[in-house]
């Protein structure tokens, strides 16, 4: 193509050479020559101007012919002043090719920014597949659709990402009994569920992750800090971290939030990750994964905003999280996923009212509503703890997991007569997904985890693609009815199962994936929430609830 465009130049040039002079010696008026004269003098400045556009087009064409037939060292270039005619900056020709499919399971993936930090190795290895500019050596690029400027040896970098959930739906048939309060279950209702600014900064193997949250709690209107810690990624497969971190024990929570079936954790998950970890947890510690285990361990304290919340603590929670998971089996069709998670805080924050604590937790639906479930207050605290075992089986498509945990409290002996108990709660859960077009949900072995369905091809109705969608279904219990028996002086104060309450939730969802950024879900839920005796009369949950929501989510993540 490139000669055939120069021989038609050269022959329009060579024409236009012979037949100029010719037209000239036709002219019969000195008028009529000077107006030819001008003529030609403009048709020469315009092909002047042609065949340096065709140049232009001949240069990109044989660079992007070069790309895709051979290696192409890529040098270091400066930005230059440039001349008056010249574009302002220019710093490359050949266009970025656009990836929208067929894309392999790997790297179908949904961006999802809250992942582990990366090694610098790592970082090298994946910015170098992703279009970027130099500009007098500093590279500027979009991995994943986050915004990236690294130096030219990638050692210095600085990253912006996004997580961005609204919800949106309400409440049916939540009705009250006698003389109970009707609580806060809206009909229809809107709740910025996340909305974290991910901010990175490297240098080599050390990485600072600084996250502010618009949207950190059940209801608009709460900002607070999801993360800002310091890591070192410099030893094979293991991160260092220390400062405000969100240790994982479970394997749900490993997931990150922008992977989940479903709009919110089981129940039991949140209440035993928020024992001696959840977001913005004081954490010193690391993790070491290979291709099949990982393990993890970190000291904890308080989160950040304790003792802004309650100023009358004087001293703060120490604790520690440890997990340990495997892959015994896999193949191309098949992931077996079995591990433990464990949890303890070795003393609570001491506050004004001594160390003390309630579980209690939402029906599983973040819409700003009345919270159910509760273990009524814990005094005296000694130290609180919960184990338990996880499962996770993936055939093809298909996906069948769940978890079990045992919370067990423990009181101080503050007085001879007082016989304190040991206090036991449980719950656990068990969910199925189905991918019904897309890649399959796969297993990361990274965070020891599945994560979310791979999109193949971009949303194109035109071209018969649609993204990738899932259904999900998931059944969880959380029992804090109280099991051990309290004593004073010979008398018996509390038995088992007098006070708190147990909770049981159905979920059914849909999740759409049109790209690798964007998810739309849409999730039913049943919830039944048993009566709590130590409850008033015209409180939410003295008689006991049930009811459903239908509850919509629209996420962007880059």
């Amino acid at each position: 193509m490139a000669v055939s465009i120069r021989a038609n130049i050269l022959l329009s040039t060579t024409i236009s050479g012979l037949l100029f002079p010719y037209v000239t010696m036709a002219a019969t008026s000195d008028a009529e020559n000077a107006a030819l004269r001008r003529e030609i003098a403009a048709m020469h400045q315009e092909m002047i101007r042609e065949i340096h556009r065709l140049q232009t087009r001949v240069d990109k064409y044989e660079h992007v012919a070069n790309l895709h037939n051979r290696k192409i060292e890529h040098t270091s270039r400066t930005l230059t002043a440039a001349g008056p005619d010249d574009a302002q900056p220019r710093f490359r020709e050949d266009p970025a090719p656009v990836e929208r499919g067929p894309r392999s399971p790997g790297d179908s993936r949904i961006a999802l920014p809250g992942g582990p930090a990366q090694s610098w190795s790592s970082f090298k290895a994946a910015s170098a597949k992703d279009e970027s500019v130099d500009i007098g050596g500093i590279k500027i690029g979009f991995p994943k659709g986050r915004p990236t400027i690294a130096s030219d040896d990638k050692a210095y970098a600085f990253s912006i990402g996004l997580l961005a959930q609204e919800d949106f739906g309400g409440f049916m048939g939540v009705g009250q009994r006698g003389k109970e309060s009707a609580g806060n279950f809206n009909k229809f209702t809107e709740n910025a569920r996340r909305m974290r600014i991910y901010m990175s900064w490297r240098y080599k193997d050390w990485v600072v992750n600084v996250t502010p949250d618009f949207g950190s709690n059940n209801s608009d209107g709460t900002v607070g800090l999801f993360e800002a810690n310091l890591n070192y990624t410099g030893l094979h497969n293991t991160t260092l971290t220390i400062g405000y971190f969100q240790p994982r024990i479970e394997e749900e929570n490993a997931e990150r939030s922008g992977a989940f079936e479903f709009l919110e954790r089981p129940t039991i998950v949140d209440l035993v990750r928020n024992i001696a970890g959840g977001v913005a947890r004081f954490s010193i510690g690391g993790e070491h994964y290979e291709k099949r285990w990982l393990v993890s361990g970190y000291f904890t304290g308080q989160k950040f905003g304790d003792r802004t919340s309650d100023k009358t603590i004087t001293d703060s929670q120490t604790g520690a999280v440890f997990r340990a998971a495997g892959r015994p089996y896999v193949s191309k069709n098949i992931d077996v996923h079995i591990g433990i998670g464990a949890t303890v805080a070795f003393k609570v924050n001491q506050s004004g009212n001594g160390r003390t604590t309630a579980f209690k937790d939402n029906v599983e639906v973040s819409l700003g509503e009345t919270q159910l479930l509760t273990s009524a207050a814990l005094t005296n605290i000694s130290q609180m703890w919960a184990a338990g075992p996880q499962f996770g089986f993936r055939y093809k498509k298909f996906l069948l997991k769940g978890e079990y945990y045992h919370i067990g409290v423990q009181h101080d002996n503050l007085a001879a007569s007082i016989n304190p108990p040991s206090i036991g709660f449980d719950g656990w859960y068990v969910a199925a997904n189905y991918t019904l077009f897309g890649h399959g949900r796969g297993y990361n072995e990274k965070i020891a985890a599945f994560t979310a369905p791979g999109v193949e091809y971009d949303f194109d109705p035109a071209k018969g693609h649609w993204g990738a969608l899932e259904i999900s279904g998931r059944w969880s219990v959380t029992d804090l009815r109280t099991s051990g028996t309290t004593k004073m002086a010979g008398t018996v104060i509390n038995t088992n199962g007098e006070t708190g309450n147990q909770q049981t939730v159905w979920h059914g969802g849909l999740n759409w994936y049109p790209n690798q950024h964007i998810k739309v879900m849409l999730d039913y839920t049943h919830f039944s929430v048993s009566r709590y005796n130590g409850a008033k009369s015209t409180d939410a949950n003295f008689s006991g609830r049930s009811g459903n929501a239908v509850v919509g989510r629209v996420q962007a993540a880059f």
